[in-house]
Parts: structure tokens; C-alpha cells; sequence
């Protein structure tokens, strides 16, 4: 299974998989074909207060980054992860 971290805009640290997370989401979808009329455009954001550090990352398989238009995927899964830890004034990190 290929995976790739998700874009940051600037702001802390991408937390760690070493580090514990606060909140973590984990979902996942399977599909025995797949096609898209368009390119989808995606983004993850964090925000809010206090602060946080935070980390994203996709796993694909049978399913490129970029994906064509009008191309039929086949025996797809994909598995999303989100992770995030309050960052509170006092944490030295």
C-alpha cells in the first residue's frame, strides 16, 4: 500500500507517530471499482485554541495520487488518518 503525508500550511510541528495524540481518526473505505468524473480537490486543516501540533496521512491501493478523470479504479482501499495534540503554554515542545 503506497501512502503520503498531507500538505501543512505553515504553523507548529507535524506531530510525531512517536508522540501521543490528544484525538486521533482513523476511517477507511474499500471499492471494488472506482471512477471519478473529475479530479477531486482536497485539503486538511487544523486550527482553534490553544494551539496544536497535528498530522494527516492517506495509504492508497490500486489508486494513484492523482487520479484521471473517466478511469475506472479496480479492488481500491484507501485508509485516512488524522492525529492531534493540544499544545498547552506551558508544554515544552
Amino acid at each position: 500500500m503506497t501512502g503520503a503525508a498531507d500538505d501543512r500550511e505553515e504553523g507548529p510541528p507535524e506531530l510525531s507517530d512517536e508522540e501521543p495524540a490528544d484525538i486521533e481518526v482513523l476511517t477507511g473505505v474499500r471499492a471494488k471499482s472506482l471512477r471519478f468524473g473529475r479530479v477531486p480537490e482536497t485539503k486538511v486543516s487544523f486550527s482553534g485554541e490553544p494551539a496544536e501540533r497535528s498530522s494527516s496521512k492517506t495509504e492508497r491501493e490500486n489508486l494513484p495520487e492523482e487520479v484521471d478523470p473517466g478511469v475506472t479504479y479496480r479492488d481500491v482501499e484507501v485508509r485516512w488518518q488524522a492525529r492531534s495534540r493540544i499544545v498547552h503554554p506551558s508544554d515544552s515542545s
